[in-house]
């Protein structure tokens, strides 16, 4: 990867985290894109321990105007992008009955309208370039259903299908595009979850591999499809999920 610049989202802290300095290990340099700054500082300051470049960019992925000016300081800075890790997430869990409006807007906003939001602000870089290599973090809630999780799948699933039509659409460009779908990953964020007894039972029960998986085992697949050992594979969507989604 020396020589590759790579955005990742949500790269504060779990998931994004974890691909951001598996990107590091493997020589990239790097623009860390989150809302928290003391997060994305501390990941910084793993990135650059391993020797490699790092910006740091404070922004809400949602929205159009901070995603620009994101991949301008990027050109600014590195003078390309070529690969883009589209990780930033949240989700509601209630019943569709209990949402106010702003529920529904804000996931699908956070989830979905930041992929293209950044796909789109990089698009005419990797279209110059004849190549980039993006990976969509969707879930294995786009395509099953664990309720109440409405907007959350909606969001996700419409990663999935984002994922193709892109990768159809600018394969000719040298770009491929693919999805990695989580399963059940121990994260700061779902910690206090799996720690409840009923749903830990619940959830591991399902899981064929019995356990959690780690945001590590995330981040080696998402290097890998940035990598040029898989550069003909392009529309994918890979679970990485113990074994869930084949019951």
């Amino acid at each position: 990867m020396t020589g590759r610049v790579a955005i990742v989202t949500g790269a504060g802290r779990g998931i994004g985290r974890a691909i951001a300095l598996e990107f590091a290990r493997s020589g990239a340099d790097l623009v860390l894109v989150d809302l928290d700054q003391a997060n994305l500082n501390s990941v910084k300051d793993e990135a650059s321990a391993l020797g490699v470049k790092t910006l740091v960019c404070q922004a809400d992925a949602s929205w159009k105007a901070e995603v620009e000016e994101v991949v301008d300081g990027t050109l600014r800075d590195f003078k390309r992008v070529d690969i883009l890790v589209n990780n930033a997430g949240i989700i509601v869990r209630k019943p569709l009955e209990d949402y106010v409006e702003d529920d529904w807007d804000r996931v699908i906003d956070v989830n979905l309208k930041s992929v293209f939001n950044f796909c789109h602000a990089v698009a005419k870089g990797m279209i110059s370039q004849r190549y980039g290599r993006i990976i969509n973090i969707a879930s294995i809630m786009g395509e099953t259903a664990l309720p109440p999780r409405a907007s959350y799948s909606a969001s996700k699933g419409g990663i999935i299908a984002l994922t193709k039509d892109l990768a159809a659409e600018w394969a000719k460009h040298g770009i491929t595009v693919n999805a990695i779908s989580p399963g059940w990953i121990e994260t700061e964020l779902t910690k206090n979850y799996f720690a409840q007894e009923e749903v830990r039972s619940l959830l591991l029960s399902r899981i064929p591999l019995e356990r959690f998986g780690r945001p590590e085992e995330i981040a080696h697949l998402a290097v890998f499809l940035a990598s040029d050992k898989a550069g003909y594979i392009t529309g994918q969507n890979f679970f990485v999920d113990g074994g869930w989604t084949i019951l």
